[in-house]
């Protein structure tokens, strides 16, 4: 699937939820958040609720509002402060917002479990508050911390469960797998090229007219670099931190940070410098290590056998990379530090994962109430998915892959032999969570 049809996939799933609204939900303001509460139309009285936000976007229409609230579920859908701001996101303040949501939801007259349901950049959000609602603030404090949280986090009212759809690892693993290590300098515009680096050079594996192909030399090569540009990036940041503390930096409190040749400032994969958008093949991401369910289009469930993405390459990338919006990453030095850094010797498999308040993967290792994870068949998040489900401490734990799903839950086109292969992806989706739910509270 091409990053241009998985952005529209998604917003496509936007606006039908919305088209779908069964009925006008209640805005709500809380705190520094807004909110949308969806009711059930019709039949009993909901005893289940459920929160879904992201860090960022804005998910007051997103397609789990009105098809989990069909379903029976009452569903808070919010907006954090940092709605459309990624420049001024500092995440350790989000769990604050989350915690208005919980407190909110706990007070509706018949709810007895409330849950979490984190999509895309919803993983970590979700995860952290959880994460410290069970640990307390310490879990994201100490040495190892990129950023310290405060202690305004203590005593979080715990949710009763989590639900991850097609959650990621992290938004600082994905800054890190989406820099090319190729880039000589950090200006902006940058200048110079490392060609030995290069993902769009054909002598290193890349085809212009199809799927690329590349070594596993050049990718080790390639992983190590782009670790080691993050490193340099983070440094770089730490150091004018500590001069703005000593009053020796240009400005007191913060600065703008560009990143070229690193994704886009806006959602979606855009041009970032993923080696699977052009080699969707790559195993380690795009596919499980071990048989795992397979939610078939005709609703069936296959559990025999190691399950792949079916996500197709864009080759498109190597000139969409050198445009400013689809090729650069836009932030602040604090929102980069609190959001978007992390520690690595390989973007792929050698993360300090726990360096970086932003991380799922992290999360999941205190996390003990129950969890499911789906991961969609037509993108890019199925071995993350399987390998955040090993590494989760809850021992009710669940792990599905959506066949043909793209990122938004719709059925990827481009993917399936025919245009219908994938049609019942989202309803799919929601009905597994629906009878996950059910089986459980």
């Amino acid at each position: 699937m091409t990053s241009r049809l998985a952005i529209a996939a998604l917003f496509g799933g936007l606006l039908s939820g919305a088209a779908l609204a069964q009925s006008n939900p209640t805005y709500l303001t809380l705190g520094r958040a807004d909110g949308a509460l969806y009711k059930p139309d019709s039949g009993p009285a909901p005893t289940v609720a459920m929160i879904v936000m992201h860090r960022t976007s804005n998910y007051m229409r997103h397609p789990a509002c009105t098809e989990m609230s069909k379903r029976g579920i009452m569903v808070l859908c919010m907006n954090t402060r940092f709605v459309n701001n990624e420049a001024q996101v500092i995440f350790e303040q989000i769990p604050l917002d989350v915690k208005e949501g919980v407190n909110f939801l706990r007070k509706q007259p018949g709810i007895s479990k409330v849950l979490l349901f984190g999509h895309s950049g919803g993983g970590p959000t979700m995860s952290l508050y959880q994460a410290v609602a069970e640990k307390g603030p310490a879990y994201c404090q100490g040495p190892n911390k990129i950023v310290q949280c405060g202690n305004d986090l203590a005593d979080l009212p715990k949710a009763d469960g989590i639900i991850f759809a097609d959650a990621h690892p992290s938004n600082a693993v994905l800054v890190l797998r989406a820099m090319n290590p190729s880039v000589a300098s950090e200006d902006n515009p940058p200048t110079g090229k490392i060609a030995e680096l290069d993902p769009y050079d054909a002598r290193n594996g890349y085809n212009p007219n199809g799927r690329s192909t590349y070594a596993a030399e050049f990718q080790k090569r390639y992983y190590e670099a782009q670790a080691a540009r993050m490193n340099r990036l983070i440094d770089q940041s730490l150091d004018k931190v500590k001069r703005m503390g000593a009053g020796s930096y240009a400005y007191p409190d913060n600065d703008i940070m560009i990143i070229p040749r690193a994704g886009p400032s806006g959602p979606g994969a855009g041009a970032a410098a993923y080696l699977y958008l052009t080699d969707p093949q790559i195993p380690f991401i795009t596919s499980t290590v071990k048989p795992a369910k397979l939610l078939k289009n005709d609703g069936m469930i296959r559990s025999n056998e190691i399950v792949k993405s079916v996500a197709v390459a864009d080759p498109s990338n190597a000139q969409k990379h050198l445009r400013y919006e689809d090729g650069t990453r836009t932030f602040t030095v604090k929102s980069f530090l609190s959001a978007n850094a992390v520690r690595a010797k390989n973007s792929m498999d050698d993360i300090d994962y726990c360096s970086s308040n932003n991380s799922t993967q992290c999360a999941v290792q205190s996390i003990t109430v129950p969890v499911m994870f789906a991961a969609m068949g037509g993108y890019f998040f199925v071995g993350d998915n399987e390998r955040m489900f090993d590494a989760s401490a809850s021992r009710d734990k669940d792990f599905v892959v959506i066949e043909g799903a793209t990122h938004g839950f719709t059925p990827c086109v481009p993917c399936g032999p025919t245009p219908d292969a994938y049609a019942n992806s989202m309803k799919n989706l929601f009905d597994y969570m629906r009878d996950w739910i059910k089986a459980r509270y």
